[in-house]
């Protein structure tokens, strides 16, 4: 199979672990668990448990462990999504082509499906227990990298910063802050995960974790460059929402060609880093690549 096709069979894969690990809509509450599966199903490009699984494997994991450790990190980027898109906050009515939550739901059930799935995730990953009790101190560890990484020191405290600064002139120093925690600490929980649930040794996470902080930037910086050229139909959210939030980028700190340069930049810095392993993952490596001419 070429890249494309490994990646649609991986993201068909995934899709699977995830609707596993959904619960069941019953009891007086289904109304919240609905929303819950509306917002995660909703499609995607599961950037994040590939990057888990394909780390895991890079590190000779073979267990059923990653799978609730999966579902958890692709559950807290979706919250993070449902409460990105509310009224308080970008107020955005479209995500991956359709709906939002809120919209759908209503601002109550958007606030309430974001923290379901945030307090969902570690109910998830902690059955990764009941997969391999025998590597408990590995899940462990994986659950406090899980922790940090979503927490006030990572995604929520760059989101905070985002929304302290909203229309307001930003250095590039507190930008930088921004992308490296909202962005880039998801990205560096999945491959640490990965790499710890596989028994990785502390040194090997430790570049793990400056490999992903690199693509996380990158992501990012496309994600700024996206906003400007893409288009909405393409994108499947809307387009300038950046310039109608008055929010400082890296397109408008550096430009658009400086942004270019810093994607690429970046990206191979992060290839040279995977290539130092021993093993060789060429899908792990054509994933960080793809990051740098996606259009979506």
């Amino acid at each position: 199979m070429n890249f494309k096709e490994e990646y649609t069979d991986r993201v068909e894969k995934i899709e699977k672990i995830l609707k596993k690990y959904l619960p069941e809509k019953k009891g007086y509450q289904r109304t919240i668990m609905e929303a819950m599966e509306y917002s995660l199903m909703a499609g995607g490009k599961r950037l994040r448990p590939m990057l888990m699984w394909e780390s895991y494997r890079l590190f000779g994991g073979e267990g059923a462990a990653i799978e609730p450790f999966m579902a958890a990190i692709e559950m807290i980027h979706t919250y993070s999504l449902v409460h990105d898109d509310l009224p308080a906050m970008d107020n955005d009515e479209y995500r991956r082509g359709r709906k939002t939550t809120h919209i759908v739901y209503g601002e109550d059930m958007g606030i309430l499906a974001g923290d379901a799935l945030l307090n969902y995730a570690f109910e998830t990953a902690c059955r990764a227990f009941e997969e391999e009790s025998e590597h408990a101190l590995r899940i462990g560890k994986a659950l406090k990298i899980l922790a940090d990484k979503a927490g006030i020191y990572g995604m929520i405290g760059g989101q905070v910063v985002d929304v302290q600064e909203s229309g307001k002139a930003v250095s590039g120093e507190v930008l930088d802050f921004i992308y490296r925690l909202k962005t880039s600490a998801l990205i560096e929980a999945s491959m640490m995960a990965g790499a710890v649930l596989a028994g990785a040794e502390e040194g090997q996470v430790s570049r793990m974790e400056q490999i992903a902080g690199k693509i996380g930037l990158a992501f990012q910086i496309q994600d700024d460059i996206l906003d400007v050229t893409s288009t909405t139909e393409l994108l499947g959210k809307p387009v300038h929402s950046d310039e109608k939030n008055e929010k400082t980028t890296y397109v408008t700190w550096k430009g658009i060609e400086k942004a270019h340069e810093d994607v690429e930049r970046l990206t191979q810095e992060a290839v040279d880093l995977l290539r130092k392993f021993p093993a060789k993952d060429d899908f792990l490596e054509e994933l960080l690549k793809s990051l740098v001419y996606r259009e979506k």
